[in-house]
């Protein structure tokens, strides 16, 4: 990793998208590797079965544990454990079904993929904003200063070396843990709105949706704002409609948002800038999404059910349109690879050992004085 500016100061940033080199041998080598695999083993790249039952599984979920908590229950003893099923829930759709066919890994068919987006939509995000919020500035510019959004927490933490630090964030890897669980609020209720508003994320301009996609984003808040609140009001008190709203939208933050910054707010992961004359990056693509990308606890088949896969992130970024059911086998390919090209993979091997190595990070950005290791 190459050596950090002193923190306090945020390195000037180019408007203007960086530009990768030209395809490397490794992306050649290894998509030919992964295409041989499907080709041998006549598994599914998407359309997968095991999705489809997965699908069935969490939407069954989701809706059961909602009516149940909204129409039945009426004791706290039922009606915690409910909030609690209810939010694993709503990630789960998040992580899975929504992730996958937001990335067009969901089916060979568009259709499909699209109406399985809209699962967002139905839990209070927009599938419209999260296509180009995350599908195409994350995923092009990983960890990338200015212009991966997934890394920008504003004044409130400084997740990379490239961010102005201010004092308290010497505290931040302390108090951004409970915060976490606010990013889904903000969501809900401010961001997707100021960004149709401004057709801005971040620093990065947007399209507004028009047509359909317009259309899908006002029913989406519409049918997202009567099951969290509409509906629940005419059977609970106000307080206890906003109480339980909280707690449930409050875990799935934490969750989500834990999940994505082990995979790339980390010791282990670059966080490199393009060249200041040229805005050209050092390295290819593909590449840049190896040295930027962690994976954690690849041996938990119970975390890798409940994840999407995104515990082989690395995997996920370099074959995004591929059904995250086939990253366990496929990621002993992208392995083998990474070491032929001398390339370090980024692993943690339990889910706890990345929770620690973010903590570490969170520290170390919080720190006056800051120095990377290459």
């Amino acid at each position: 990793m190459s050596t950090s500016p002193t923190a306090g100061n945020r390195l000037a940033v180019s408007a203007a998208p960086p530009k990768f080199p030209k395809d490397s041998d490794f992306q050649s080598v290894l998509v030919r590797r992964v295409q041989d695999y499907f080709s041998s083993t006549g598994r599914y790249q998407r359309d997968c079965p095991r999705m489809y039952l997965k699908t069935a599984i969490i939407l069954a979920t989701f809706f059961s544990s909602y009516i149940l908590l909204v129409f039945f229950a009426t004791s706290w003893y039922f009606v915690l454990p409910l909030a609690i099923i209810l939010s694993l829930a709503v990630a789960a759709i998040g992580f899975n079904i929504q992730h996958d066919a937001g990335h067009h890994a969901y089916s060979n068919y568009a259709w499909i993929n699209k109406i399985m987006s809209w699962t967002m939509d139905m839990v209070g995000g927009s599938s419209y904003m999260w296509h180009w919020k995350h599908g195409v500035f994350h995923h092009t510019y990983t960890n990338i200063s200015g212009h991966d959004t997934d890394i920008e927490l504003g004044f409130l933490g400084r997740l990379s070396p490239h961010q102005k630090r201010y004092s308290f964030h010497r505290w931040q890897q302390y108090y951004l843990w409970p915060l976490y669980g606010f990013v889904v609020f903000k969501w809900h209720l401010f961001d997707d709105f100021q960004s149709y508003i401004t057709g801005k994320i971040g620093e990065n301009r947007i399209p507004r949706p028009k047509g359909g996609d317009l259309l899908v984003f006002i029913i989406g808040k519409l049918v997202f704002f009567s099951l969290a609140f509409i509906i629940p009001m005419f059977f609970c008190t106000w307080w206890m409609v906003l109480l339980f709203y909280g707690l449930v939208i409050g875990i799935t933050g934490i969750i989500l948002s834990v999940v994505f910054q082990l995979a790339h707010c980390d010791e282990k992961a670059e966080f490199p800038l393009p060249a200041g004359d040229t805005g050209r990056m050092e390295n290819a693509w593909a590449v840049h999404q190896v040295s930027t990308t962690v994976d954690f606890a690849q041996r938990s088949r119970v975390l890798t059910w409940l994840l999407g896969g995104l515990n082989y992130q690395i995997e996920h970024h370099l074959f995004p349109r591929i059904c995250h059911t086939n990253y366990p086998a496929i990621s002993r390919i992208v392995q083998q690879v990474c070491q032929e090209f001398g390339l370090r993979y980024n692993v943690h091997t339990t889910f706890w050992g990345a929770m620690v190595a973010h903590y570490h990070w969170l520290r170390q950005m919080g720190r006056p004085q800051l120095a990377l290791a290459s």
